[in-house]
């Protein structure tokens, strides 16, 4: 190891920085200090530093993932200073005793980490990749706003005693002029017609947005795995899309089963001895992608084995034969092995479509990096 080399833990809130220096010589840290949430002081503190430690000294910076996202990341590495984002998840915890929490034990700690090496670095994506990942999941949050604003109309005809019995379907254009012919007295006229101005709204800035994403993933950057990997069922150009800017990177996964890891859809154990204990999934890594894949596993549980819809057909033209024949297989697989844990297995419905999730995510990994053929 480098003893000319100082790790710089910095625990970083949107107010204030606290930071510390380790020195893996002196197996110590010290000078630590609370300082403004501003770059330009983190520079200088390197700067006095310097005094301290010596002129050819080289700083390794560090801090948590969180809420301050790349920005700062980007701040001091576009200054050449060597800077890494830990995940916390993976970071040296305090063994032994109860842990006391405060801003320069955790500026201690993470500075210790990067000393011996006792985390993993987040992947940090490319400008055009944040944008779109941000842009993404902007629509998502209408998506969701939406989807409350439909929950509260239903609550609200239940409760005046309407109910649509016309068909099982809601929220079908029948369904919809249902809801507008409704004859309510007073202010409930008044309330309908503003949940209705609400879904209007929100349905229309979604029609856009998804328009809009539509041609971002016609980007040369994008649109031949795009068009890859929407030959899976389930999985339409949004979630393809979305999956590619949140991963980045595809290649620096060695094996199929490091991505499921990464995304958190591998089981936990609690192992001892002779002793193993399956927890439920670690939930680790990316949230929003862990979603987007247990929504697209859905479509794996309806349907007749084998079978193509006319939009899986229409999504797989213009592919060469061998991705479709690897989409083909997949499909076939998670299928069948959905209704054999559920059917045959007797397993919970939730349980086989997380399973389904982890399996579409290794075949998504193999359609991106070019390893098919292994797989087929």
């Amino acid at each position: 190891m480098n003893t000319n080399t100082i790790y710089v833990g910095m625990d970083v809130h949107k107010e204030s920085f606290s930071l510390c220096c380790y020195s893996i010589e002196k197996d110590e840290a010290s000078h630590q200090q609370k300082i403004g949430a501003d770059y330009r002081l983190i520079l200088k503190y390197l700067g006095s530093m310097r005094g301290v430690f010596g002129e050819d000294t080289d700083f390794v910076c560090g801090y948590e993932a969180g809420c301050l996202g790349f920005t700062l990341y980007r701040q001091l590495t576009d200054l050449n200073v060597k800077c890494i984002i830990l995940a916390p998840t993976t970071m040296m915890a305090e063994q032994g005793r109860k842990r006391i929490k405060t801003d320069k034990r955790d500026a201690v700690l993470i500075a210790r980490c990067l000393a011996y090496h006792t985390y993993h670095a987040v992947h940090i994506p490319t400008e055009q990749d944040e944008q779109i990942k941000e842009y993404i999941r902007m629509r998502d949050d209408h998506r969701l706003a939406l989807k409350k604003d439909k929950q509260q109309i239903l609550s609200f005809c239940l409760r005046h005693g309407f109910q649509y019995t016309e068909t099982n379907s809601r929220w079908t254009q029948a369904h919809i002029n249902w809801l507008r012919k409704l004859e309510l007295e007073g202010l409930y006229q008044e309330t309908m017609a503003e949940y209705l101005m609400t879904f209007d709204r929100l349905t229309e800035v979604i029609e856009r947005l998804d328009k809009r994403i539509a041609g971002l993933a016609e980007q040369d950057t994008y649109r031949s795995n795009v068009k890859k990997l929407t030959c899976f069922m389930g999985v339409k150009t949004q979630t393809a899309l979305a999956v590619l800017v949140e991963v980045g990177d595809f290649n620096r996964f060695a094996r199929a089963e490091n991505i499921a890891a990464y995304i958190g859809l591998v089981p936990g154990e609690d192992s001892s001895g002779g002793d193993k204990q399956r927890l439920s999934i670690t939930k680790a890594g990316n949230t929003h992608v862990r979603r987007l894949l247990i929504e697209a596993a859905q479509s794996y549980s309806r349907g007749v084995v084998g079978y193509k819809s006319k939009a899986l057909k229409e999504r797989q033209e213009g592919n060469p034969p061998e991705v479709i024949a690897y989409a083909d297989k997949a499909n076939t697989r998670l299928r069948r092995r959905y209704y054999h844990m559920v059917l045959q297995n007797g397993r919970k419905a939730n349980v086989a479509k997380t399973a389904i999730a982890r399996e579409l995510m290794c075949f998504m990994w193999g359609m991106v990096t070019g390893n098919i053929e292994a797989r087929i």
